[in-house]
């Protein structure tokens, strides 16, 4: 009976061991450092996406280009976030990922929580967001969008909140493409210069 909870207690400690997995970058920008902790075991196939990107290098060069505030989102609910990645150069480049939705990985949007832009179901690929304050109108079930799926998170800023909302403060009056994203384009866009794994 001992050896019975002996083994139970070990693979309980094993198994949270392995629910707190995590793997940390750091995005160097043109406004600063932005140090980022991916939650490897909960978002498995987001955080294998993401990381193989920053390892092949392909977040190299890409920029934060869209900053969303309460002020002028055109969406609903509103929502405060800056969105980066390769955009429209790398359009079809990149493999699209099967959707991991708060649901399954329990990662909420909340302040500075990272997570993955997308389109339908699936489309997710190389473009991503990083909230800035809660965002629960993001998470699995609500209404931001119509399937009800929320979106990919995937792990939070640890360190340079200052810069993520340095970059939201930028002008962005660049012209859009589509009436949604209208008065977020910016300017000039944030330069993400290198990713980077922390070893």
């Amino acid at each position: 009976m001992k050896l019975s909870y002996l083994f139970l207690a070990v693979m309980f400690m094993a198994i949270s061991a392995h629910a707190d997995e995590r793997v940390s970058v750091l995005m160097v920008t043109s406004e600063g450092e932005i140090e980022i902790e991916l939650y490897t075991s909960r978002a498995p196939i987001t955080t294998g996406n993401f990381l193989k990107l920053v390892e092949d290098g392909d977040m190299n060069h890409g920029s934060f280009y869209r900053a969303v505030s309460y002020e002028n989102d055109n969406g609903a609910p509103k929502i405060e976030v800056i969105q980066g990645g390769r955009g429209d150069e790398m359009e079809g480049v990149f493999d699209m990922i099967d959707h991991e939705s708060t649901a399954q990985t329990g990662i909420l949007h909340t302040d500075g929580v990272i997570s993955m832009a997308r389109g339908g179901l699936g489309t997710a690929s190389s473009e991503f967001f990083i909230c800035i304050g809660d965002q629960p109108g993001l998470d699995h079930g609500q209404t931001r969008n119509a399937d009800g799926q929320g979106f990919a998170a995937f792990g939070k800023v640890t360190r340079g909140m200052d810069v993520v909302r340095a970059i939201q403060g930028l002008p962005a009056d660049a012209n859009s493409e589509s009436e949604y994203t209208k008065g977020q384009i910016l300017d000039e866009p944030a330069v993400i210069e290198t990713v980077a794994r922390i070893e």
